[in-house]
């Protein structure tokens, strides 16, 4: 690759729009979301520093839409050295025995069946060297998190798996644990809490990313 590419899945707000502005102008981020809005708000940032953006507004859940989109990564730059994972459905809160439907398939839709197809998917164009970072929630097994908990802790028990299998052949898996932040998804859950005790994505994405060793 003659330039770092960075996939961002969910980048159209939130913890993954901090993050993929933050990695520009050092990566080529493509950003994947579902609000063309939001993705169009971050180009402008990447722009305004000197950075560069292809804007994918597509629904993960559609395994053709994201076959499309790794097969054209890989013809115009024949892999990536970066996938940022951070796209969720967050379905309010709700007692076990009073799980919405619709809400309860979106969320195993977006939340486990969308990674799992992503994984292979993206897997070739990680290669070896690249590395794959994964988003932890501890929310799981709490009570009124039955969508969300239950989905998105399967999502990182896939991850972990990746992450065992890989350990000697590559692609790097990591999984990093954010801070509670103030985003939609957290309005979602906490409609009236008080924002000030919550980090900013922003900051958030600078520690993570510290961490990480990519800033």
């Amino acid at each position: 690759m003659s330039e770092k590419i960075a996939l961002v899945t969910g980048a159209s707000r939130g913890l993954g729009f901090a993050l993929a502005d933050a990695l520009a102008p050092e990566y080529h981020i493509v950003a994947v979301g579902r609000t063309v809005g939001g993705l169009e708000d971050l180009d402008d940032r990447i722009k305004a520093k000197g950075g560069a953006a292809t804007l994918a507004p597509m629904d993960i859940t559609k395994p053709e839409a994201m076959a499309q989109l790794c097969r054209s990564v890989w013809d115009r730059w024949g892999g990536i050295a970066l996938w940022l994972h951070t796209a969720v459905h967050a379905a309010p809160l709700a007692p076990a025995n009073h799980l919405d439907q619709k809400d309860w398939a979106k969320s195993i839709a977006t939340n486990l069946t969308a990674t799992g197809v992503l994984i292979p998917y993206i897997t070739p164009l990680l290669g070896a060297e690249g590395r794959a970072v994964f988003f932890e929630d501890d929310h799981a097994g709490q009570r009124f998190y039955g969508h969300y908990g239950t989905t998105k802790g399967a999502q990182i028990a896939l991850a972990r798996s990746w992450q065992a299998e890989t350990v000697k052949t590559g692609p790097k898996v990591e999984i990093v644990s954010p801070k509670p932040m103030h985003t939609t998804t957290r309005v979602v859950f906490h409609p009236g809490e008080d924002k000030t005790v919550l980090a900013s994505p922003y900051a958030e994405a600078a520690r993570l990313l510290g961490e990480l060793g990519l800033t």
